[in-house]
């Protein structure tokens, strides 16, 4: 009887197993659920397993989908891969177009921004299309702690066939077929129907220079929600399980990369988009959090304490006032980041002297408010608007860094910041002004950061200077003064530099002159001109003391000529490149080229002069002629003797002394060597006693020592006076030579020396080598 109930057993057992193994159920399948078994296609399985499976749907992916979902979007998914073209260029994108890994963001906003332009153009006609959700603005949230970075806008969204044409496809954009389809459109407002960004269509793919991997959900009013997702090799588009969640718009989700996790951190989103975006039409609001103080009941563990029955007495004295504390506590919100508003895009008559300078002190950081600003719109060719500012004060490295690359000039498309390294929309000389300037139709290449056509670029450039040179024109009286004080360096290199508009920078030009303490301009020195005055007479030296007191101008003022005195270091080669003002010309009346406007008797007086001392510039000519061209007579000299003119071409004394006194020269200049080395023309007055005796002392004794001495002093003397230095050994020629003279003028011998003391004269070698030396012997002389 036992066996055959061992036997029984043992047949029960083998049944159990043979069932299990027709029903396929194994022994591990517990440990194995997966999400790819058929969840209804069984009833027997055990509730643990059930409930494994179960957690396993309901439990929710990076993307924000449950797993469940995913495999339903995967099952339901249709597969594409990338044209192409795109194929061959997605690396290019990623790894070569953009410079600057951190444009993404930019690049997404402005494609949310253009999603919410067109549904607002369509509203203008159907303000049904807003009932789906009537909020117009764009999202940004980060997950840090799953490198997921959310940008969310409720724009016009896409519809699965977008998705698949426009994300699918290089420099087929959106925004392109949307403008083509609305040119038949009746539209009130042109200019609405292109203030849209996107006309290369690959904007989008600039995710990939950050993510691994981008998801989109996408919701059109003519469709349902749809989800597209790609790696940058291929993409999958499936209606989305979740069904309408954004009710219009779109959502990208970016998986960043490992090295891209600090555009995860909220101070980094707020300055991206501060720096790029903060422009923008539509509101952009970040996901962060705050911290707030707030009030909270204290608690009492003294009541607590307290018998049921003594809680429940009603006191009929006062209620004592509840005790609060004050805890931290901390609040997530949608912060905004975008509450600047573009005013260059108002009309310049609405908006408020208040406004201008705030919107300046935001955009250059400068606390004082702007010396002078000018707001307009250009049109033609290529259509601009236009912010500029002076600001108050120029920084004081600003010439260290002359020619080099600022930011001061932030080049804006449609209100999208592009670049503010981009020198060619400013000169040099105005590299000082601060501003802004916004295209609507400027063509950009595909990365947005640099310029298709250089051609618009020059367009904008031409009217920018001139727009910025008008506003200085403009700056009031009493302001100017201030304003030259710290530009006036900058607008005479602008004249060196710029001559397309040097006409327009000479009637900025201001300058000492010899009519008043006060500086003039250009235009008022040609009004007060003499009737028959063809020149603009100047002068150049290190002060207005020494032009003061220059040979040069001495007849001139005298005669009651107006003369420019020109003190600052770049001021006369400013006016050398400078022809000639309202048809006037320059005259540097330190040059032998002079022309002075005289009557015939003065003519007549002239040429008499000449004949008379014909013997005397004959002979200065010989007797200097290893440092003049010539002698002659001079028309503009009144007190001093003589003076030394620059020829037509070469270097006054200023001229020369400024190349000398540049640290930046060669040691061996040969171009600086020649002109230091070229010849002057002395001139001497006619009238003056000096030059009168040695005439008459040269025509008696034509070999005399004396007048050869007075000859050479009096050129020497002319040199200083016309603002030479001495070359060649001459000033220590020239300092003995006035000793001399000093010692006679105090009745010594010219010829006397000092008496030296014997303690000066050389020791003989003897005594140098001291009494009290040894002498060596000859045996130590050799060992040494």
């Amino acid at each position: 009887m036992k066996y055959f109930l061992l036997l029984g057993v043992g047949l029960l057992c083998i049944s159990g197993w043979a069932r299990a193994q027709e029903e396929g159920v194994g022994v591990g399948t517990v440990e194995e659920v997966t999400v790819d078994a058929d969840l209804g296609a069984s009833r027997e399985g055990s509730r643990t397993d059930a409930e494994a499976v179960l957690r396993e749907e309901e439990a929710i992916s990076p993307d924000g989908l449950s797993v469940a979902q995913l495999r339903e979007i995967k099952e339901r998914a249709q597969n594409f891969t990338f044209q192409t073209e795109v194929n061959r260029m997605m690396k290019l994108i990623i790894n070569s177009l953009y410079r600057n890994k951190e444009i993404f963001l930019r690049e997404l906003i402005s494609n949310g921004s253009d999603a919410l332009d067109k549904i607002r153009l369509l509203s203008l006609t159907d303000r049904d299309v807003l009932e789906t959700n009537p909020d117009l603005s764009i999202r940004i949230k980060a997950e840090p702690e799953k490198r997921l970075l959310h940008i969310i806008d409720s724009g016009i969204g896409m519809t699965r066939h977008d998705l698949v044409n426009n994300l699918g496809t290089i420099a087929k954009s959106g925004t392109a077929d949307f403008l083509s389809k609305m040119q038949d459109a009746e539209k009130s407002n042109a200019q609405e129907m292109n203030d849209m960004i996107g006309q290369f269509g690959v904007g989008f793919y600039s995710a990939f220079l950050v993510a691994d991997k981008v998801t989109v959900a996408s919701k059109h009013n003519d469709d349902k929600q749809h989800f597209w997702e790609s790696d940058a090799s291929a993409f999958s588009v499936a209606e989305d399980p979740r069904g309408d969640t954004l009710k219009r718009g779109t959502h990208i989700t970016l998986h960043l990369k490992e090295e891209a996790a600090d555009y995860l951190q909220p101070d980094t989103i707020r300055a991206l988009v501060k720096k790029y975006s903060q422009f923008i039409n539509f509101p952009i609001y970040l996901w962060a959090s705050r911290t707030e103080t707030v009030e909270e009941a204290a608690d009492d563990d003294a009541d607590a304490d307290k018998d049921a029955d003594e809680d429940a007495q009603v006191e009929d004295a006062e209620e004592k006032e509840k005790e609060t504390k004050k805890t931290e506590k901390t609040v997530w919100d949608w912060e905004l980041m975008n509450d600047n508003k573009p005013i260059w895009t108002r009309k310049p008559s609405e908006v408020a002297d208040d406004e201008y300078t705030s919107f300046y002190r935001t955009l250059t950081k400068d606390t004082s408010p702007p010396l002078a600003k000018a707001h307009f719109v250009a049109e033609g060719e290529v259509t601009f608007r236009a912010l500029l500012f002076v600001p108050r004060v120029q920084p004081a490295d600003s010439f260290n860094r002359y020619g080099t690359k600022t930011d001061n000039i932030k080049l804006y498309v449609r209100r999208v910041f592009i670049t503010d390294e981009f020198n060619e929309l400013m000169p040099n000389y105005l590299a000082f002004i601060q501003g802004i300037v916004d295209s609507d139709d400027l063509p950009l290449n595909v990365s947005r950061e640099t310029l298709q056509q250089h051609k618009l670029i020059k367009i904008i450039k031409k009217k920018l200077v001139r727009k910025a040179l008008d506003m200085l024109k403009k700056i009031p009286d009493d302001e100017y003064q201030h304003f030259w004080k710290e530009y006036s360096t900058n607008i005479k290199l602008g004249v060196m530099e710029d001559p397309s508009n040097r006409s327009r920078l000479a009637k900025l030009l201001r300058f000492h002159s010899s009519r008043s303490d006060e500086m003039t301009f250009l235009a008022d020195y040609v009004a007060r001109m003499k009737p028959k005055q063809n020149h603009i007479y100047y002068i150049a030296g290190a002060s207005k003391a020494e032009v003061e007191k220059s040979p040069f101008a001495e007849r001139l003022v005298r005669r009651g000529y107006e003369v420019l005195y020109l003190t600052e270091a770049v001021d006369e080669y400013c006016l050398s490149s400078l022809p000639e003002y309202d048809g006037k010309k320059f005259q540097n009346i330190a040059k032998e080229i002079f022309d002075l406007d005289e009557s015939e008797q003065q003519k007549e007086q002239l040429e008499a002069y000449k004949k008379q001392f014909e013997p005397l510039t004959r002979w200065l000519g010989q007797k200097l002629d290893a440092y003049v061209t010539r002698a002659t007579v001079s028309r503009r000299l009144a007190r001093s003797p003589a003076a030394l003119a620059a020829t037509a071409f070469g270097w006054t004394g200023n001229m020369e002394r400024l190349a000398l006194s540049n640290a930046h020269q060669k040691a061996d200049d040969a171009q600086r060597k020649h002109h230091l080395m070229q010849k002057k023309m002395l001139e001497i007055n006619p009238r003056h006693p000096m030059v009168l005796e040695l005439l008459r002392r040269v025509t008696d004794d034509p070999d005399s020592a004396e007048a050869l001495q007075a000859a050479k002093t009096l050129y020497r003397t002319a040199a200083l006076r016309s603002g030479y230095m001495l070359q060649e050994g001459q000033a220590v020629e020239f300092a003995e030579t006035v000793e001399s003279m000093l010692q006679r003028a105090l009745g010594l011998d010219p010829d006397a020396q000092p008496d030296l003391d014997d303690e000066d004269a050389p020791a003989a070698p003897d005594e140098a080598a001291g009494d009290d030396a040894e002498e060596l012997p000859a045996e130590d002389h050799d060992e040494l």
